[in-house]
């Protein structure tokens, strides 16, 4: 694999922190995501279920864990099938974890091959009252594909109807949404992936290019730098491409005197960075330009302040809100009039503000989490403003990642450059 993973150690932990929520007599079942096919016998890339691998560390495809914490035998309390390579597959897919390599990146003592798994859940099932199930929980997901959970919980149901179901999905939003210290030091170095990518884009745009070559040029740094590469689909969105919130033709020329907002991220080990810069193509922001960008620059900033341990995320999105619209007010696109007749349930600044402020991130680029409760220390968001005039082509959004500490905020993107002054002055030197 490109990247260093973490310490066994790291999943032992999570794995100790998950089986303490479940009741007496429940085990708990998570399952590889699938190679999804695209035409013919081609494949896309693979990229492993987040939640086995929050819990097991292991990124291969067909594997399955099973936790059963107070089964009788010490030795199927804790279960990882995986598949049983041979010549075969050595030769055309590559290597596969052996069973001691499973152990060593898992912690997992007991590594059975896949063929096993019908044979040995029985045994497990018939000690077994509930079964907690993964499933996708995300409020944003879609769900037309049917994945290898949904087919596995199908199975399991009508093979074992007498059980009791329920959802991994509660327990597992709770512990991903604080990361450990070894997780937040692997969201770093996709932000530093992705600040190496940045600065060398700050000295290759220029007008005249094309945002698929600015696209390049992040790819480049960032698998050079050990990353599969975007942790999404990038946004190069050079003039009013940058007002339309998921622009991802990416193929438009940059000219003199746009504006570029780019909305990127490096992919490193499954963690993932998410970046938006907005930057003048010609090296040169106008004043209109400079005041719309320290606007939202100044909302971010204050924003960081509200993002603290207390908050939820709606009340702090109704205050970045207020702050958002002073600073339309004084830009000239609000007026006192817009403001006094607003619906509260859709506020005058959302015409130039349409999008959430922060989210989740971690294994999910949108990580999982719930938005009600309270914000606690080591939950990771980002914070990311923006203001998008259409009438004036002007769209400029900031954006950062940033762990949440007892006295305020450790910024992931804090050597990223963010001032106008500073970028001018790279693009130009």
């Amino acid at each position: 694999m490109k990247y260093n993973p973490l310490d066994k150690s790291v999943y032992i932990n999570n794995r100790k922190s998950f089986t303490k929520h479940l009741p007496s007599k429940s085990l708990a079942v998570f399952n590889s995501n699938d190679v999804m096919p695209t035409n013919a016998d081609g494949t896309m890339s693979f990229r492993q279920n987040n939640d086995i691998f929050y819990l097991s560390g292991i990124d291969q495809e067909e594997s399955i864990l099973v936790l059963f914490p107070d089964f009788p035998v010490p030795a199927f309390r804790e279960i990882l099938f995986v598949t049983k390579t041979n010549e075969h597959i050595a030769i055309w897919e590559g290597h596969k974890y052996t069973k001691e390599e499973a152990t060593n990146a898992s912690g997992v003592k007991n590594v059975m091959w896949l063929d096993q798994f019908p044979t040995v859940f029985t045994t497990l099932m018939a000690e077994a009252e509930q079964v907690f199930v993964n499933t996708n929980e995300h409020m944003r997901a879609p769900k037309e594909v049917e994945t290898r959970d949904d087919r596995f919980i199908k199975w399991c149901k009508d093979k074992y109807p007498a059980h009791q179901y329920r959802k991994a999905a509660p327990i597992m939003h709770d512990l991903r949404a604080i990361k450990s210290q070894a997780e937040i030091d692997q969201l770093q170095v996709a932000n530093t992936i992705t600040e190496q990518a940045f600065k060398r884009v700050l000295n290759f745009v220029k007008p005249g290019v094309k945002e698929y070559e600015i696209e390049a040029e992040y790819l480049h740094e960032f698998v050079r730098n050990g990353s599969k590469g975007f942790a999404y689909t990038p946004i190069i969105a050079s003039g009013a491409n940058a007002c339309v919130l998921h622009y991802i033709e990416n193929s438009d020329v940059c000219n003199d005197g746009e504006l570029l907002l780019m909305d990127v991220g490096a992919e490193y080990g499954n963690y993932n960075a998410d970046m938006t810069r907005t930057i003048p193509v010609g090296g040169k922001y106008t004043k209109r330009q400079k005041d719309v960008y320290n606007a939202v620059l100044r909302v971010q900033r204050e924003a960081m302040k509200l993002l603290i341990p207390g908050n939820t995320l709606p009340e702090y999105q109704k205050e970045v809100g207020r702050l958002m619209e002073s600073e339309l007010l004084g830009l000239g696109l609000l007026d006192k009039t817009d403001v006094k007749n607003q619906d509260p349930r859709n506020p005058a600044y959302k015409k130039y503000f349409m999008h959430g402020t922060s989210h989740h991130i971690g294994l999910d680029v949108h990580d999982v989490g719930n938005i009600y409760k309270k914000l606690e220390k080591n939950m990771v968001f980002t914070i990311e403003p923006g203001i998008y005039i259409q009438e004036e082509g002007i769209g400029i959004r900031l954006e950062n990642d940033v762990v949440i500490t007892d006295d305020g905020l450790h910024d992931l993107m804090r050597n990223i450059p963010i001032e106008a002054d500073e970028i001018e002055d790279i693009m130009n030197s």
